[in-house]
């Protein structure tokens, strides 16, 4: 219980204040003129003053509320290296064993992960607890313990600490300890956009603390590994805190995980960060095509039309006029209207091109059949051929019947087709990503397939010993085929009519769109590749995808960024696609693999600075700690004793932490007593007025 005096004027102040003023200046005239009584008089005026101040004691009856002291735990992703988790724990246990001990003190506990933050701002444990205070008065803050490694990236700097103002002093208790020696790989330059197919460079450099790192030796080198998608590319030694480069391709448009990693040291503190990985997108050149027409005809417009009028395509093309009949001796160089370079094309810059086409092309000796072995090694080396044949293709002069056959997947049987036949889907090509969900596609009718796209009037007939028939005739006769050939890729196209879609005949189809897909698959897009795995976080879930024409292919193996394998069903879809998701309760790279594919799927960022650099460190919190008058000490060397102390005195030494008492009083009841009683007030006004009278009266 505590009392204190208080005033409740009967009248207002500003009243009071002027009577007040009044009843002076009477006195000061009074006393001027040595008048008598004026000693009563003052008297009797002070009561009356004193009786309108109405002077009151206020008895104020509460409880002493207790202090809070607050125990913030980091549990971000640095915290869960080594032992860590355990001496956290630990240090927990202890600290509430220590606070129980003090009398009128209540702990708060508040344990902070990280999960809401972003990899790139790294530990927020500042923020974590400023958010804490704000739910604590500051007249019952004792102070704040916060275990951690100190890797906190909001501390604030020492022209930036609180004063004590903050009510209670912040202790900072260190997990690891002070010489951690650890490496790390950083990387200082990569681009983000590279040239499929061109030379990109990437340097890092090799941190060690201590440097160098026990057992090591001043010189030695780290050896450094680059991967790209899984698979090592390049290699390179480097000595600790030297800057090293290493280049490497892209061999698709895309994205590519780019990886480095370093040799782990014998004793150092994680692996984690000594590993390093970029996505590094790449950018396809203008891809180039020669287009080689064997003749005039009415569809020969619409391929240069369709590859003219894709900006990424630089286009060579040439039309061979001679017609077979014309059997003379003119000389080929006096026929063409543009010298045909057959020996720079076909063997000085074959190379060069990523897409050959051959439409309707008719044997007639122009080519040598060295040329065409030249080709057919290009194919086979990695490159692209499309062939559009038309009825030549089943005669004598047939591309088939030249070394060229041997890459080709559809052998002519020498007959062609006549009459009207709407193009259609297969089974295959319903998976497949060049041809599924094409404009104007099929459409079930009654249980059965209508084709909505125009007719065409002639094709060849061909067996097909492999690869996968995407289109074919209205009996089933194969149209398109797709082939691959070692390391490159044959399409083959058993018609020349598609220009009539192009034309709009009986409602056109989607030639431009087919074409496209058809080129962009040839020059490997990722987009359009039938076997392909793909993965992605989303909302915290991993989501897998594997597209196969092979519906038995539904597993994958995912690994996740610590390590942990886990197999995952999938589940087919009718578009070819297999599906399924997982938490990614982790953050960093997973990698899915499913049979020879690869996948990687980053949750948060590829390079988070939380792992950045993973020793303890005192040095973030000590401006934090000397501002509030708290201290910083290692669980190495025990936690500090914990004691109360008051407000004035220190607040932290060595060996023990201290708990500010603050005895903030929550108010239970108030009692109001008066001073001046009204029967006591009239008596004293009454008798002194009284005694002025008698004394004015001798």
């Amino acid at each position: 219980m505590t009392a204190s005096l208080t005033l409740a004027p009967l009248v207002p102040w500003p009243a009071l204040w002027l009577l007040a003023v009044l009843s002076v200046a009477v006195l000061a005239l009074g006393f001027v003129r040595r008048a008598r009584a004026m000693w009563l008089r003052a008297v009797v005026v002070l009561l009356i003053l004193g009786a309108l101040a109405n002077p009151q004691a206020a008895r104020e009856t509460g409880d002493i509320r207790p202090d809070v002291a607050l125990l913030l735990i980091d549990e971000s992703r640095s915290q869960q290296i080594g032992g860590r988790p355990q001496q956290t724990e630990a240090a927990v246990k202890g600290l509430r064993e220590r606070l129980a001990r003090l009398r009128n003190v209540e702990v708060r506990e508040v344990r902070y992960d990280g999960a809401e933050d972003d990899d790139e701002a790294g530990t927020r444990l500042h923020r974590a607890l400023e958010d804490a205070l704000a739910e604590i008065p500051s007249d019952r803050f004792g102070g704040a313990f916060l275990i951690t490694d100190g890797q906190v990236s909001d501390a604030p700097a020492q022209t930036e600490a609180p004063d004590l103002t903050l009510g209670g002093p912040v202790h900072a208790v260190l997990t690891g300890g002070p010489n951690e020696a650890d490496r790390r790989l950083v990387v200082e330059k990569i681009p983000g956009y590279g040239i499929v197919g061109k030379t990109l460079q990437v340097d890092f450099r090799v941190e060690e603390n201590p440097s160098p790192l026990p057992p090591g030796k001043a010189g030695d080198k780290v050896g450094v590994r680059l991967r790209i998608d899984g698979e090592v590319v390049a290699v390179a030694e480097v000595a600790p805190g030297e800057t090293g480069r290493l280049e490497f391709t892209l061999g698709h448009a895309g994205a590519s995980i780019v990886e480095l990693e370093a040799d782990v040291a014998p004793g150092e503190l994680s692996a984690g960060n000594n590993r390093a990985a970029v996505r590094v997108h790449g950018v396809r050149d203008r891809f180039r095509v020669l287009l080689v027409s064997g003749q005039p005809h009415a569809g020969e417009r619409v391929w240069r039309n369709l590859l003219k009028s894709d900006p990424a395509v630089d286009l060579v093309h040439f039309t061979i006029l001679r017609p077979p009949e014309k059997d003379d001796f003119t000389p080929l160089r006096e026929l063409s209207l543009i010298v045909f370079p057959i020996e720079e094309l076909f063997v000085k810059k074959l190379h060069e091109f990523d897409l050959i086409v051959f439409d309707r092309y008719i044997v007639r000796d122009v080519l040598p059949p060295s040329y065409f072995r030249n080709i057919a090694e290009y194919v086979r080396a990695g490159g692209a051929l499309l062939a559009a044949v038309g009825p030549e293709y089943a005669g004598l002069r047939s591309l088939y019947q030249t070394p060229l056959g041997d890459v080709l997947p559809a052998r002519p049987t020498q007959k062609v087709r006549e009459g009207g036949s709407r193009p259609r889907v297969s089974k295959s090509g319903r998976l497949h990503p060049v041809t599924a969900h094409l404009p104007l596609a099929n459409a079930p009718t009654g249980g059965r397939e209508t084709p909505r796209w125009g007719r065409w009037f002639r094709y060849i007939e061909t067996g097909v010993a492999s690869g996968d028939v995407l289109m074919t005739a209205s009996d089933e006769a194969p149209l398109l085929v797709l082939e691959r050939v070692d390391e490159g890729r044959v399409a083959q196209l058993a018609s020349d009519h598609i220009w009539l879609w192009a034309r709009g005949f009986e409602g056109g189809g989607p030639q431009a769109e087919l074409l496209r897909r058809l080129a962009h698959w040839l020059v490997r897009e990722p987009d359009l590749e039938e076997e392909r795995l793909i993965a992605k976080v989303v909302d915290g879930q991993l989501q897998v995808e594997r597209r196969s024409l092979d519906p038995k292919r539904l597993s994958a193996r995912v690994t996740s960024p610590t390590g942990e394998v886990l197999d995952l069903r999938l589940t087919p879809g009718e578009d070819g696609v297999a599906r399924a998701a997982v938490d990614a309760a982790e953050r960093g790279l997973y990698r899915i693999e499913a049979g020879d594919m690869r996948a990687f799927a980053a949750a948060g960022a590829l390079n988070p600075v939380e792992l950045a650099d993973l020793r303890a460190s005192a040095a973030p919190l000590a401006p934090l700690a000397a501002a509030t008058g708290g201290g910083v000490s290692w669980l190495r060397d025990g936690l500090p004793d914990v004691r109360r102390v008051r407000p004035d005195r220190d607040r932290s030494g060595r060996g023990w932490a201290g708990v500010v008492r603050h005895e903030s009083r929550l108010v239970t009841s108030l009692a109001l007593v008066p001073l001046l009683p009204g029967a006591l007030l009239l008596t004293l006004v009454l008798g002194g007025l009284m005694l002025t009278w008698w004394r004015e009266g001798r």
